[in-house]
């Protein structure tokens, strides 16, 4: 009964753990994956390296991002991690 009691604390710390760190994490990363497989052509979206831009084509794992007028760069579908409003509107 003493070696249970001596346990508590530490399963009790390990679960504060679990819901303050491991659960939001999952979260979000359940939203940007449903956000990744949910791009079009059109949309305004930023990359992991800050870069803006509109998407031009979709390909399995790659994205056609139009940065300036003219100017499309291939990137990683993994990299993107949200979608940038448009100019003019707030976040």
């Amino acid at each position: 009964m003493e070696s249970l009691i001596q346990l508590l604390p530490l399963l009790a710390i390990f679960a504060l753990f679990w819901f303050l760190l491991v659960l939001p994490a999952r979260r979000r990363a359940k939203q940007v994956s449903q956000m990744q497989a949910e791009l079009t052509v059109g949309d305004r979206v930023v990359t992991s390296g800050g870069v803006f831009g509109t998407i031009a084509r979709v390909a399995d794992d790659r994205i056609g991002l139009e940065v300036a007028p003219g100017v499309v760069i291939d990137v990683a579908r993994g990299a993107l991690v949200g979608k940038a409003p448009i100019d003019g509107e707030d976040a």
